[in-house]
């Protein structure tokens, strides 16, 4: 039977075999998912403190990928925890600089100096390492640390010092590295000493003031030389410090220790005041020269705030952090100084050993949320980087997912993880998911670290807009401002954020030959129609425009719908009066005889108004009249009648002045005047009319017509004597016929006026016919129906002559019209 302690050895044995297969397992499926995934490493070298927007490389040619594959897989940098020094230019595929790179920020004295970062694209995913050198430049000079610039730095000297005595001198500090770092000492010209330089291990340099000629206190006391520090670098820096040197009296030994390299281990996280090391060193002097002090040499960086020594027994403790992820490994330089001023060195290598003291930090590169439920199994969902700073097991890394959900973890890159799916999904059955992931390293005891992540599953772009109505009818005044609103368009998606949501747009239709843009505007996000000019309704009285319901989906589904916007008419148009004429140069003039009864048709005003509905409808009035007590004019028809019997009294001149109105609001008007001659005959009225005339024309400039009055009469006069005995006969004889007709008149018919946008209160036609006579004793006439209706005009550019005019009105489409009826 086995004892505990035997027991106990054989299970750790049996965990370290099944722990080291495991590290196997998981080191092989690293390398297989490196060579997948990883899809290309290119490395670009640069120098450092390049301006923020210089370019670096040419990522998209160098990887050998397309600018639209960037875009399409919104390619991105990631870099942990690291500052982001570049920036990815997607639509030109360069790297350029984002952030100042101080190379001796970032890597110190460490050469080569380089930092990487990767590349991700996603849809499908791809990872793509990029390391950018930083290349040294000269941009620092070397400098002495020194907390006081201008203290030189002392020595006290025996003057029996022997010839080769060497004196270590303050190191300077540059930090350029190669060639742009420190490469020589040199030291103003003396007698007594010249420099001696050494190489460190690590490749720096240190120098030693070495006597190359015994002391004479009393020739020289006292002596001030420069140390000048020079770098390599183009052009070239440097750097000075003073040296004072103070000869003694015989001190011929210096302290040596008793080794020249002291080697030491401490734990990271050691307790400050923790003994570390003891150092010594020996003279060979007595009294006081042999008394010896133990000090650090000037250190560069945190090492001066992390160990201390006691001056008097050499003991080194540690007087700061340490920490293994900053530093792996600290050189100093340890001095032993005697009363005399002579000075032994040497130096102590410090190695770091590392505990498990950091967790692993996660951090999620890209994660794809909501993910569409037709994802196939082995969709990547996110991509995330694990990292320990801790080195060897207790950096390993190994993540899982908790629970027992469709997903698995699948690692790519070194560091790199996938979080892919496992199986389809079915967003109505489980709409969403809640992930945690965790990483765990092998460290002793073992430290882990957890991060949650919400899925959502989204459904796909399936449902087209619907609009509220099948066609939308919209009404807007003419006349309207430029840019007020007309009607609002409203549609629906059932889908969910981005494919539920709804663009409109206007349908490139035409409206009269013109595009309907040039009519309308549509706003593309709320649906809310302006008209883009103001509206006519005597041109359009009607817009039909499709407007187009679009969501955001990929591909878009979309839907139309019809809008007719009606323009509603105002009262924007006066009447136009069509008949009677007015004319300038002529008399018009209505005749009834004597005999008319009441109830006369004199004459009929005809007018029309362009505008619709109660703004067209015509109304007419008599506004003035020599008797208004003799005629009336129809409110609705425009029919001027007697409204009692002619008789002998009534004047012979009578004018009417009618005024048409429409129905409109306000409403608008338009006047007329009709001329009357009340008389059996046209002999009768012939004078009356003619000194109307005459009295109208002729008192507007009474001189002007006196003179042309006698210029026609004398050149008619000339005329008629010629003409009148060559044609006497014939008009003689024409004459007498006309005499004995029964009625002499003329007929005169008006012209044909037809309906004018079905507005118009003239629906019959009118024919003219006129006859002309110069004899001012005679007419030619003919003879008209018994109930035709007579109008007169006066010519007064022609004395001598008389038209006399019949019209006669035929009703073609209304055979009971009053009119026939008097007939």
């Amino acid at each position: 039977m086995m004892t505990t302690r035997e027991s106990r050895t054989s299970i750790f044995l049996r965990w370290r075999l099944f722990s080291a297969m495991q590290r196997q397992i998981g080191l092989l499926v690293l390398l297989l998912h490196m060579v997948n995934m990883v899809g290309g490493q290119i490395r670009y070298s640069i120098p450092e403190e390049m301006k923020k927007g210089s370019v670096i490389g040419n990522v998209a040619q160098d990887l050998g990928l397309d600018l639209k594959r960037l875009r399409s897989g919104r390619a991105r940098i990631v870099t942990g925890e690291n500052i982001q020094y570049t920036e990815l230019k997607t639509d030109k595929g360069i790297l350029v600089v984002n952030e100042r790179i101080d190379r001796e920020q970032l890597c110190g004295d460490v050469t080569p100096c380089s930092f990487s970062f990767e590349v991700i694209l996603e849809n499908p995913i791809e990872l793509h390492r990029i390391t950018v050198e930083v290349l040294d430049i000269n941009d620092h000079a070397p400098v002495f640390p020194n907390k006081d610039k201008d203290k030189a730095i002392s020595f006290e000297i025996s003057e029996s010092a022997v010839v080769g005595v060497q004196f270590p001198l303050q190191s300077a500090e540059d930090l350029d590295v190669g060639q742009n770092a420190l490469q020589d000492y040199i030291l103003s010209p003396n007698d007594n000493f010249i420099l001696k330089q050494h190489a460190n291990p690590d490749g720096s340099k240190y120098v030693e003031m070495v006597l190359q000629k015994s002391l004479d206190r009393e020739q020289h006391p006292n002596f001030s030389l420069k140390l000048i520090a020079v770098d390599g670098g183009t052009p070239q820096r440097s750097g000075t410090v003073n040296i004072d040197v103070t000869v003694l009296d015989a001190n011929d030994n210096a302290p040596v220790f008793n080794q020249s390299v002291y080697k030491a281990s401490v734990m990271e996280n050691t307790m400050k005041g923790t003994n570390i090391i003891t150092v010594n060193a020996t003279d060979a002097d007595s009294g006081s020269n042999g008394f010896i002090t133990y000090t650090l040499s000037k250190m560069k960086g945190s090492v001066a705030d992390i160990f201390s020594i006691d001056e008097n027994t050499g003991t080194i403790y540690v007087s700061g952090q340490i920490d293994f992820e900053k530093d792996r490994k600290y050189e100093v330089r340890v001095e032993a100084k005697d009363q005399g001023g002579l000075t032994g060195t040497s130096k102590i290598i410090f190695e770091v050993v590392d505990v498990n003291d950091n967790a692993p930090v996660i951090n999620i590169m890209s994660f794809s949320s909501p993910l569409s439920e037709d994802a196939r199994p082995g969709t990547t969902i996110a991509v995330f980087n694990v990292k320990d700073a801790d080195s060897e097991k207790n950096g390993q890394i190994i993540c899982s997912v908790d629970g027992k959900l469709p997903f698995k973890i699948e690692s790519s890159l070194t560091n790199y993880y996938n979080l892919v799916s496992d199986q389809y999904f079915d967003r109505e059955s489980v709409s969403e998911y809640n992930l945690t992931i965790t990483a765990t390293d092998f460290g002793s005891p073992p430290l882990s670290t957890s991060t949650k992540l919400h899925l959502k599953i989204s459904d796909v772009n399936d449902n087209a807009p619907l609009f509220d109505k099948n066609m939308y009818s919209a009404y807007v005044t003419e006349n309207n401002s430029p840019g007020v609103s007309i009607f609002a368009v409203s549609a629906r998606d059932s889908d969910w954020n981005q494919n539920a949501r709804i663009s409109y747009l206007l349908e490139d239709t035409q409206v009269s030959g013109s595009p309907v843009s040039t009519y309308v505007s549509l706003n593309s996000e709320t649906g809310v129609l302006s008209a883009v000019r103001s509206l006519d309704y005597e041109q359009i009285k009607q817009l039909q425009l499709v407007v187009k319901a679009q969501d955001g989906g990929s591909p878009p589904l979309s839907s139309n719908v019809t809008v007719k916007i009606m323009i509603q008419d105002q009262n924007d148009n006066p009447p136009q009066v069509l008949y009677p004429v007015q004319t300038g140069g002529s008399l018009v003039a209505e005749m009834v005889p004597r005999s008319a009864d009441v109830g006369y048709l004199v004459t009929k005003v005809v007018a029309v108004d362009v505008d619709s509905g109660q703004n067209a409808w015509l109304s007419y009035k008599l506004q003035k009249a020599t008797d208004r007590a003799l005629f009336e004019v129809g409110l609705q028809n425009g029919e001027i009648r007697t409204i009692r019997q002619v008789t002998d009294k009534d004047a012979v001149k009578q004018r009417l002045t009618v005024i048409v109105e429409d129905n409109g609001q306000p409403s608008r008007s338009a006047t007329v005047i009709v001329n009357v001659a009340v008389a059996d005959s046209f002999p009768e009225v012939l004078s009356e009319f003619t000194d109307f005339t005459h009295d109208k024309e002729y008192n507007d400039n009474l001189t002007f017509y006196l003179v042309l009055a006698l210029a026609v009469v004398s050149f008619l006069f000339i005329t008629c004597l010629v003409v009148i005995i060559s044609v006497k006969i014939y008009r003689w004889r024409q004459s007498r016929i006309l005499y004995h007709s029964n009625l002499p008149v003329i007929p005169y018919y008006p012209p044909r006026y037809s309906d004018t946008l079905g507005t118009g209160t003239l629906q019959h036609v009118y024919n003219y016919e006129v006859c002309r006579t110069t004899d001012s004793r005679k007419s030619d006439c003919k003879f008209g129906r018994a109930g035709s209706q007579n109008v007169l005009i006066m010519d007064p550019s022609s004395t001598g002559t008389m038209q006399r005019m019949q019209s006669e009105k035929s009703i073609l489409d209304e055979p009971d019209s009053p009119l026939e009826k008097e007939n």
